[in-house]
Protein backbone atom coordinates (compact mmCIF):
# COMPACT_ATOMS: atom_id res chain seq x y z
CA UNK A 1 0.00 0.00 0.00
CA UNK A 2 1.01 3.64 -0.32
CA UNK A 3 -0.15 6.78 0.65
CA UNK A 4 -2.16 7.28 -3.07
CA UNK A 5 -4.69 4.79 -2.30
CA UNK A 6 -4.76 4.67 1.67
CA UNK A 7 -8.00 6.35 2.12
CA UNK A 8 -11.37 7.38 0.53
CA UNK A 9 -10.29 11.03 0.64
CA UNK A 10 -8.33 12.17 -2.40
CA UNK A 11 -7.49 15.21 -1.17
CA UNK A 12 -6.37 13.57 2.29
CA UNK A 13 -4.29 10.97 -0.07
CA UNK A 14 -2.32 13.57 -1.88
CA UNK A 15 -1.27 15.11 1.40
CA UNK A 16 -0.25 11.85 2.81
CA UNK A 17 1.84 11.18 -0.12
CA UNK A 18 3.60 14.30 0.03
CA UNK A 19 4.36 13.97 3.31
CA UNK A 20 5.87 10.23 2.91
CA UNK A 21 8.02 11.01 0.34
CA UNK A 22 9.36 13.69 2.23
CA UNK A 23 9.66 12.01 5.67
CA UNK A 24 11.35 9.32 3.45
CA UNK A 25 13.93 11.80 2.22
CA UNK A 26 14.56 13.53 5.61
CA UNK A 27 14.98 10.07 7.62
CA UNK A 28 16.99 8.33 4.95
CA UNK A 29 17.94 5.06 6.29
CA UNK A 30 16.72 5.67 9.67
CA UNK A 31 12.96 5.00 8.30
CA UNK A 32 11.34 2.00 9.17
CA UNK A 33 7.48 2.90 8.22
CA UNK A 34 4.40 4.98 8.58
CA UNK A 35 1.13 4.20 9.85
CA UNK A 36 -2.22 5.95 9.87
CA UNK A 37 -4.21 5.37 13.58
CA UNK A 38 -7.06 7.75 14.96
CA UNK A 39 -10.24 7.98 12.85
CA UNK A 40 -9.44 7.06 9.53
CA UNK A 41 -9.42 3.68 10.64
CA UNK A 42 -12.19 3.45 12.42
CA UNK A 43 -14.68 4.96 9.77
CA UNK A 44 -15.59 8.00 11.79
CA UNK A 45 -13.54 10.44 9.65
CA UNK A 46 -15.19 13.50 8.65
CA UNK A 47 -14.19 17.35 7.58
CA UNK A 48 -13.66 18.55 11.10
CA UNK A 49 -10.90 15.50 11.75
CA UNK A 50 -7.55 15.53 11.98
CA UNK A 51 -5.07 13.18 10.16
CA UNK A 52 -3.44 11.17 12.80
CA UNK A 53 -0.42 9.27 11.75
CA UNK A 54 3.06 7.50 13.56
CA UNK A 55 6.40 7.10 11.94
CA UNK A 56 8.81 4.41 13.50
CA UNK A 57 12.55 4.63 12.69
CA UNK A 58 15.26 2.99 13.92
CA UNK A 59 16.50 5.08 16.42
CA UNK A 60 15.44 8.09 18.50
CA UNK A 61 15.33 11.45 16.71
CA UNK A 62 17.56 14.58 17.89
CA UNK A 63 19.73 17.04 17.18
CA UNK A 64 19.76 17.77 13.50
CA UNK A 65 17.80 15.12 12.43
CA UNK A 66 14.94 17.00 14.26
CA UNK A 67 15.95 20.40 13.03
CA UNK A 68 15.22 18.92 9.31
CA UNK A 69 11.82 17.14 10.62
CA UNK A 70 10.71 20.01 11.80
CA UNK A 71 11.47 22.58 8.59
CA UNK A 72 9.67 19.40 6.55
CA UNK A 73 6.40 19.89 8.43
CA UNK A 74 6.59 23.86 8.37
CA UNK A 75 6.88 23.29 4.66
CA UNK A 76 3.96 21.10 4.64
CA UNK A 77 1.94 23.65 6.48
CA UNK A 78 1.93 25.82 3.96
CA UNK A 79 0.63 23.42 0.66
CA UNK A 80 -2.66 24.72 -0.76
CA UNK A 81 -4.48 21.96 1.50
CA UNK A 82 -7.20 22.49 4.08
CA UNK A 83 -5.98 19.44 5.53
CA UNK A 84 -2.13 20.76 5.53
CA UNK A 85 -3.04 21.95 8.79
CA UNK A 86 -4.41 18.89 9.97
CA UNK A 87 -1.80 16.69 10.89
CA UNK A 88 -0.99 15.36 14.24
CA UNK A 89 1.38 12.55 14.76
CA UNK A 90 4.62 11.07 16.04
CA UNK A 91 7.64 9.61 15.17
CA UNK A 92 9.17 6.52 17.50
CA UNK A 93 11.88 4.85 17.09
CA UNK A 94 11.33 0.98 17.01
CA UNK A 95 12.20 -0.15 20.84
CA UNK A 96 10.08 2.73 22.23
CA UNK A 97 7.06 1.91 20.13
CA UNK A 98 7.04 -1.72 20.85
CA UNK A 99 5.77 -1.24 24.82
CA UNK A 100 5.63 1.71 27.24
CA UNK A 101 9.12 2.35 28.66
CA UNK A 102 8.56 5.83 31.39
CA UNK A 103 12.66 6.27 31.43
CA UNK A 104 11.87 6.29 26.93
CA UNK A 105 8.63 8.31 26.61
CA UNK A 106 9.93 11.80 24.85
CA UNK A 107 9.75 11.85 21.16
CA UNK A 108 9.24 14.08 18.63
CA UNK A 109 5.36 15.03 17.73
CA UNK A 110 3.43 17.58 16.25
CA UNK A 111 -0.60 18.18 16.59
CA UNK A 112 -3.42 20.06 14.46
CA UNK A 113 -3.52 23.77 14.00
CA UNK A 114 -2.68 26.44 12.54
CA UNK A 115 1.24 27.43 13.72
CA UNK A 116 1.75 24.41 15.11
CA UNK A 117 5.79 22.94 15.11
CA UNK A 118 7.15 19.93 15.67
CA UNK A 119 8.37 19.65 19.01
CA UNK A 120 9.66 17.11 21.86
CA UNK A 121 6.60 15.50 23.48
CA UNK A 122 6.14 12.98 26.24
CA UNK A 123 4.05 10.04 25.53
CA UNK A 124 3.04 8.51 28.32
CA UNK A 125 1.19 5.67 29.60
CA UNK A 126 -1.97 6.92 27.66
CA UNK A 127 -0.32 6.54 24.53
CA UNK A 128 -1.09 2.93 25.27
CA UNK A 129 -4.42 3.88 23.31
CA UNK A 130 -2.98 4.74 20.03
CA UNK A 131 -0.35 1.90 19.89
CA UNK A 132 -3.48 -0.59 20.36
CA UNK A 133 -5.39 1.35 17.71
CA UNK A 134 -2.25 1.22 15.58
CA UNK A 135 -1.63 -2.80 16.12
CA UNK A 136 -5.06 -3.91 15.82
CA UNK A 137 -6.61 -1.69 13.19
CA UNK A 138 -3.70 0.81 11.79
CA UNK A 139 -3.65 1.73 8.07
CA UNK A 140 0.10 0.72 6.30
CA UNK A 141 1.11 3.39 4.04
CA UNK A 142 4.91 1.32 3.86
CA UNK A 143 6.77 -0.85 6.19
CA UNK A 144 6.21 -3.94 8.45
CA UNK A 145 3.24 -4.66 9.76
CA UNK A 146 2.52 -2.87 12.82
CA UNK A 147 2.01 -6.05 14.72
CA UNK A 148 5.72 -7.10 14.00
CA UNK A 149 6.50 -3.82 15.72
CA UNK A 150 4.08 -3.60 19.16
CA UNK A 151 3.46 -5.73 21.92
CA UNK A 152 -0.19 -6.87 22.50
CA UNK A 153 -1.78 -4.21 24.55
CA UNK A 154 -3.98 -5.85 27.57
CA UNK A 155 -7.48 -4.54 28.90
CA UNK A 156 -5.77 -3.57 32.12
CA UNK A 157 -3.06 -1.27 29.94
CA UNK A 158 -5.93 0.45 28.08
CA UNK A 159 -7.71 0.56 31.48
CA UNK A 160 -4.59 2.64 32.70
CA UNK A 161 -4.10 4.52 30.32
CA UNK A 162 -7.52 5.91 30.56
CA UNK A 163 -7.01 6.40 34.17
CA UNK A 164 -3.98 8.05 33.64
CA UNK A 165 -5.68 10.52 31.17
CA UNK A 166 -8.69 11.27 33.86
CA UNK A 167 -6.16 11.64 36.55
CA UNK A 168 -3.87 14.13 34.26
CA UNK A 169 -5.74 15.75 31.54
CA UNK A 170 -9.16 15.52 32.79
CA UNK A 171 -8.37 16.80 36.39
CA UNK A 172 -6.22 19.75 35.03
CA UNK A 173 -9.76 21.03 33.19
CA UNK A 174 -11.55 20.53 36.58
CA UNK A 175 -8.95 22.87 38.14
CA UNK A 176 -8.79 25.66 35.16
CA UNK A 177 -11.95 25.07 33.43
CA UNK A 178 -11.10 28.23 31.36
CA UNK A 179 -9.60 25.51 29.14
CA UNK A 180 -12.93 24.69 27.78
CA UNK A 181 -14.31 27.67 27.19
CA UNK A 182 -13.92 27.24 23.42
CA UNK A 183 -16.43 25.20 21.84
CA UNK A 184 -14.24 22.84 19.67
CA UNK A 185 -12.22 21.74 22.50
CA UNK A 186 -15.28 21.52 25.34
CA UNK A 187 -16.63 19.23 22.88
CA UNK A 188 -13.87 17.55 22.00
CA UNK A 189 -13.61 16.79 25.51
CA UNK A 190 -17.18 15.49 26.08
CA UNK A 191 -16.65 12.98 23.47
CA UNK A 192 -13.39 11.86 24.53
CA UNK A 193 -14.57 11.15 27.97
CA UNK A 194 -17.07 8.85 26.35
CA UNK A 195 -14.00 6.90 25.44
CA UNK A 196 -12.46 6.62 28.28
CA UNK A 197 -15.85 5.04 30.06
CA UNK A 198 -16.16 2.87 27.25
CA UNK A 199 -12.53 2.00 27.59
CA UNK A 200 -12.67 1.23 31.32
CA UNK A 201 -15.43 -0.61 31.34
CA UNK A 202 -14.79 -2.94 28.00
CA UNK A 203 -10.97 -2.97 27.91
CA UNK A 204 -11.20 -1.56 24.28
CA UNK A 205 -11.15 1.83 22.18
CA UNK A 206 -13.72 2.01 20.37
CA UNK A 207 -14.51 5.60 17.88
CA UNK A 208 -16.27 8.25 19.20
CA UNK A 209 -19.63 7.95 17.67
CA UNK A 210 -19.80 4.64 19.33
CA UNK A 211 -18.54 5.25 22.73
CA UNK A 212 -20.64 8.70 22.64
CA UNK A 213 -23.82 5.94 21.78
CA UNK A 214 -22.54 3.55 24.53
CA UNK A 215 -22.55 6.55 27.10
CA UNK A 216 -25.83 7.69 26.29
CA UNK A 217 -27.86 4.16 26.20
CA UNK A 218 -26.01 3.27 29.58
CA UNK A 219 -27.03 6.48 31.24
CA UNK A 220 -29.91 7.33 29.70
CA UNK A 221 -31.23 10.62 29.34
CA UNK A 222 -28.51 11.96 32.24
CA UNK A 223 -25.68 13.30 29.54
CA UNK A 224 -27.59 12.92 26.06
CA UNK A 225 -28.04 17.02 25.87
CA UNK A 226 -24.64 17.22 26.59
CA UNK A 227 -23.65 14.89 24.13
CA UNK A 228 -25.54 15.89 21.40
CA UNK A 229 -24.38 19.36 21.47
CA UNK A 230 -21.01 18.21 21.37
CA UNK A 231 -21.51 17.12 18.20
CA UNK A 232 -23.01 20.09 17.39
CA UNK A 233 -19.87 21.97 18.52
CA UNK A 234 -17.65 19.80 17.05
CA UNK A 235 -18.26 21.61 13.80
CA UNK A 236 -18.33 24.46 15.08
CA UNK A 237 -15.50 24.74 16.97
CA UNK A 238 -15.07 28.84 16.58
CA UNK A 239 -17.78 29.51 18.59
CA UNK A 240 -17.74 30.37 22.71
CA UNK A 241 -19.22 26.96 24.84
CA UNK A 242 -22.16 28.09 26.81
CA UNK A 243 -21.91 27.90 30.85
CA UNK A 244 -24.39 25.15 30.78
CA UNK A 245 -21.53 23.01 28.71
CA UNK A 246 -19.11 24.19 30.50
CA UNK A 247 -21.25 22.66 33.62
CA UNK A 248 -21.90 19.88 32.19
CA UNK A 249 -18.70 18.70 31.20
CA UNK A 250 -17.21 19.47 34.68
CA UNK A 251 -19.38 17.45 36.16
CA UNK A 252 -18.64 14.40 33.18
CA UNK A 253 -15.40 14.32 34.17
CA UNK A 254 -16.18 14.22 37.57
CA UNK A 255 -18.62 11.23 36.92
CA UNK A 256 -15.76 9.48 34.68
CA UNK A 257 -13.23 9.79 37.59
CA UNK A 258 -16.33 8.18 40.47
CA UNK A 259 -16.17 5.66 37.05
CA UNK A 260 -12.64 4.96 37.65
CA UNK A 261 -12.23 4.45 41.16
CA UNK A 262 -13.45 0.39 40.63
CA UNK A 263 -10.24 0.19 38.14
CA UNK A 264 -7.76 1.77 40.52
CA UNK A 265 -4.68 -0.64 41.24
CA UNK A 266 -5.33 -2.27 44.64
CA UNK A 267 -2.70 -2.08 47.35
CA UNK A 268 -1.41 -5.29 48.71
CA UNK A 269 -2.59 -5.78 51.70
Amino acid sequence: MNATHSTPYPEVNALLQELLENVQIVLARHFIGMYLDGSLTSGDFDQDSDIDFVVATDADIAGDLFMALQAMHDRIATIDSPWAIQLEGSYISRHALRRYDPSHALHPNIERGNGERLKMAVHDRAWAVHRYVLRERGITLTGPAPQTLIDPVSPEELRQASLESLHGWATQLLNDPAQISNRGYQSYTVLTLCRILYTLKHGAVVSKPVAARWVQERTGERWTPLIERAWIGRHNPQWEAQAEDIDGTLDLIRYALGRGEEFEPRAAS
